[in-house]
């Protein structure tokens, strides 16, 4: 018998979690504003509800960055907001892969190469190149007070898709009721 495989989403930084506070309101933190400005940026409003939510779904997250943050930053900075991540893919890492895989010419993000199911991200252009090389974008923008519905929405529809078209390796969403997330 073949184990189910959890679906796996990762989430851009700049303008996606991290957002400049004309765009959205941020998560509270614990720390004085002064050490938590000196260990990382605001967290968008709404990503501690959605995270949970999509662990409740039984998810996987993840972040996949084209900076060149560290991971272990962009853990720590994520575990200032009680956020865990399971995979962190930085232009590093995203180097190394596509040298593993014999490419040269790709896009910004290969979120297949990671066995991702869906990336979220801020970009159009990222969305286009999904579409030219076979990966599921949702696009949320910085200012969007519906993110987190939104992506709940594209996370939904990917595992239908999935459990249908590999239901020996996919289970079948969990359904999230009525309710409305919003930040």
């Amino acid at each position: 018998m073949v184990e189910c495989r959890r679906v796996r989403i990762s989430f851009d930084i700049d303008d996606t979690l991290a957002c400049l506070p004309h765009h959205s309101e941020a998560e509270p933190n614990l720390l004085p504003e002064s050490i938590h400005r000196w260990l990382g940026e605001p967290l968008r409003q709404g990503t501690r509800e959605l995270i949970r939510e999509l662990r409740r779904q039984d998810c996987s997250v993840w972040v996949y960055t084209s900076s060149g943050r560290t991971p272990s930053y962009i853990r720590r900075w994520l575990m200032l907001y009680g956020i865990h991540v399971d995979g962190v893919v930085n232009s590093v890492r995203h180097e190394e892969a596509l040298k593993e895989h014999g490419l040269s010419i790709t896009p910004s993000k290969l979120p297949r190469l990671f066995d991702i199911d869906l990336h979220v991200d801020d970009s159009e252009g990222v969305k286009d190149e999904g579409q030219a090389h076979g990966f599921r974008v949702v696009v949320v923008q910085p200012d969007d007070q519906r993110w987190a519905q939104r992506v709940l929405d594209a996370v939904a529809d990917v595992q239908a898709q999935l459990a249908w078209q590999q239901p020996h390796r996919f289970k079948a969403p969990i359904s999230t009721g009525a309710g409305v997330y919003s930040s």
